[in-house]
Parts: C-alpha cells; sequence; structure tokens
C-alpha cells in the first residue's frame, strides 16, 4: 500500500434525495465507468468545493441544487493510484430543471430500497446508510485493485467536527 504523502485530489459527490428515492448517474467514462453513483469531480483551480459539487451536479445532470448541505469528509487511498482523493459529499433534495443524459452520467431515479449496490463503488454500502439518516460521517477507505476495500474507518461524526475538519483542510491547502 503506498503512503499518502503527497496532497490528495479534492473531489465533489453530491446525491439528490427526494423522499424515498435517489437520483444517482449511471458513469459512462473515465475513472468509475459503469458504476451508478451521484454527481460530482474535482474541484478547479480558483474554485471553492461547494461551487465545484453544483457546477458539476449542472454538467452531468443538467440540474440545479438549491439546498445543499454537506454530510461527509471521506479520503479514498488506492494502490493503482498516484494520489488520494479527498470528497466532499453533499446532499440535496431540491433542484431545478430535469434531469437529463449527459455525455457523461446518465440519470435514474431508484427507490432507497432499492440501490444497486452491486454496480456502485463498495464503500457506498458503508456509509450510504449515515447519509439517508441525515448524519455526518468521516473517514478513510482504503482500496487495492481499485474497487477492493482492504480497510476502513468511516465514522458518524458531530455537525461541528465535520465543519471543523473542512475548515482544517481548506486551511492547509491555503498555506
Amino acid at each position: 500500500m503506498r503512503p499518502v504523502d503527497v496532497s490528495p485530489k479534492v473531489m465533489t459527490l453530491l446525491m439528490v434525495v427526494q423522499g424515498q428515492r435517489v437520483l444517482l448517474g449511471e458513469k459512462k467514462r473515465g475513472f468509475g465507468a459503469g458504476f451508478w453513483n451521484g454527481f460530482g469531480g474535482k474541484v478547479d483551480a480558483g474554485e471553492s468545493v461547494d461551487e465545484a459539487a453544483l457546477r458539476e451536479l449542472r454538467e452531468e445532470a443538467g440540474i440545479e441544487a438549491v439546498d445543499t448541505t454537506r454530510r461527509g469528509l471521506l479520503t479514498f487511498v488506492y494502490d493503482d493510484q498516484s494520489r488520494p482523493m479527498e470528497v466532499h459529499v453533499y446532499h440535496a433534495s431540491r433542484f431545478t430543471g430535469a434531469p437529463v443524459e449527459t455525455e457523461e452520467m446518465r440519470p435514474k431515479w431508484w427507490d432507497v430500497e432499492d440501490l444497486p449496490f452491486e454496480r456502485m463503488w463498495p464503500d457506498d454500502e458503508i456509509w450510504y446508510p449515515l447519509f439517508l439518516s441525515d448524519r455526518r460521517f468521516a473517514g478513510t477507505v482504503h482500496f487495492t485493485n481499485t474497487t477492493t476495500i482492504v480497510k476502513h474507518d468511516v465514522r458518524e461524526v458531530a455537525a461541528e467536527t465535520l465543519a471543523e475538519m473542512v475548515r482544517e483542510r481548506d486551511a492547509a491547502r491555503q498555506s
């Protein structure tokens, strides 16, 4: 396993949840192709994490979230990737527009009871229960061969703790 001694790629992941259904997108190309996932990607230079989450949703699903809240902060460490990923996980329940298929994602509504975990990233089964029950969470997931979990320490955290973790990460990036 590679030591985590390089700065992580800062990423976003936004899930739209309305009642008992979740909007996921089937990734059509690039890293994670074939998996169903929320909408997100890398934070561009000069862009805040919050701005990136909204932009990625707009680019990948054609909709504008109007009530995003940060629910989690996850670090993914892969033995076959050069850098870990620091993923800021967001929730939204309201949006404008209608979900549309894009070059990158094919959106589809799923009932919470029928989420396609067998076709999602394997870590989703660890943190989705926290996410869907309106709890905050943080932790690190270590993978081998991109998709096999070796270990994790994902746990529920207080909202204030999550906010402090985000502030610390932001300050470290700016120094």
